[in-house]
């Protein structure tokens, strides 16, 4: 990415910095360019020696107020479908955008592209109250049935792919990112090197997401012997630099098992969720997910009941 000189003339519009700051960004975040383009939209003219709360604070009511798009899936093509809902946006959606925007403020103040008597206006705006957060984890019977199905799927790695999943509490695009050279079949481990807080981990691949993966393994050898390593273990049919689309398999697997109301990420849920109910701490279940901080972790706490009794009752429960 390129980066802006010191003597390069300062911007004066908010649009300006959006440039700037999109010109000089080396984050791993997808969605930021969509987030500041929609900042572009509301702000774009005003100037940065005229900005106030007041125009960020309007510019996220506007925003708030407008439908929602929800993801719906893919069709037949792989492109995203998106359904409309005629209501404001969540709480988290605006914080989202309203964190997008503050973090090019504080990028100008600190690369000297606003004058010092600069104040960041978002700092002014209280972020909007969330809701805990949706917390769908799969019951045994469901799990078995799910399991069931993946292993029947049109397409072979749809299983490996969803153990691997509810075994290491790791996000979808972190699996659909590994490649053979990630994997390290004598420790029982996989790299993951690109994360969503950039930074990168390392899961735990329990005996039976091993010997799927070594199924496979034989296949693309056998596929692929040149440049091997560098294959995606879940790769596209027609180009095997990218991602396979699982969505169509995934979608027949949930039918199949007659499970509802359930996505990809709450594979990840599931996870957490039996780590918790198996007496894991909060902190352990953060360490697995990659959670930063543990007000993400905490809605799994409900289920930790059980551990923080024990550990009252064997500190405390003899105290009279």
């Amino acid at each position: 990415m390129s980066t802006v000189l010191a003597f390069a003339p300062k911007p004066e519009t908010v649009s300006e910095l959006i440039d700037e700051y999109m010109a000089a960004y080396a984050g791993r975040d997808r969605s930021i360019g969509y987030r500041l383009s929609t900042w572009a939209t509301l702000l774009g003219p005003v100037r940065l020696d005229a900005i106030t709360d007041d125009h960020v604070f309007e510019a996220l009511e506007r925003f708030a107020s407008e439908p929602a798009r929800i993801w719906a899936g893919h069709d037949a093509d792989g492109r995203t479908i998106y359904r409309r809902r005629a209501d404001r946006k969540s709480p988290a959606t605006v914080n989202r955008y309203h964190v997008a925007l503050s973090a090019v403020f504080t990028w100008a103040m600190r690369k000297r592209r606003v004058a010092k008597t600069f104040e960041n206006p978002c700092r002014k705006i209280e972020r909007q109250k969330e809701s805990p957060g949706r917390v769908r984890f799969l019951a045994e019977d469901e799990r078995a049935r799910l399991f069931e199905a993946a292993r029947s799927a049109r397409w072979p790695r749809l299983y490996a792919l969803v153990l691997l999943a509810v075994t290491t509490g790791a996000r979808r695009s972190e699996l659909t990112g590994l490649r053979w050279a990630d994997i390290d079949f004598d420790r029982a481990e996989a790299h993951v090197h690109e994360t969503k807080n950039d930074e990168p981990k390392v899961l735990p691949l329990v005996p039976a997401v091993l010997d799927e993966l070594r199924r496979f393994q034989a296949e693309d050898l056998a596929a692929f012997r040149i440049g091997m390593p560098s294959r995606r273990v879940f790769h596209s049919r027609v180009r095997p630099d990218v991602a396979y689309n699982f969505e169509p398999h995934w979608r027949q697997a949930l039918k199949d098992a007659r499970v509802s109301h359930f996505r990809f990420h709450d594979l990840r849920h599931t996870c957490a969720s039996y780590l918790a109910q198996s007496g894991a701490s909060l902190l352990e279940i953060a360490d697995v997910l990659g959670h930063r901080q543990l007000t993400m972790t905490k809605r799994y706490s409900h289920l930790t009941t059980g551990t923080k009794k024990a550990l009252t009752m064997r500190v405390l429960g003899e105290l009279k």
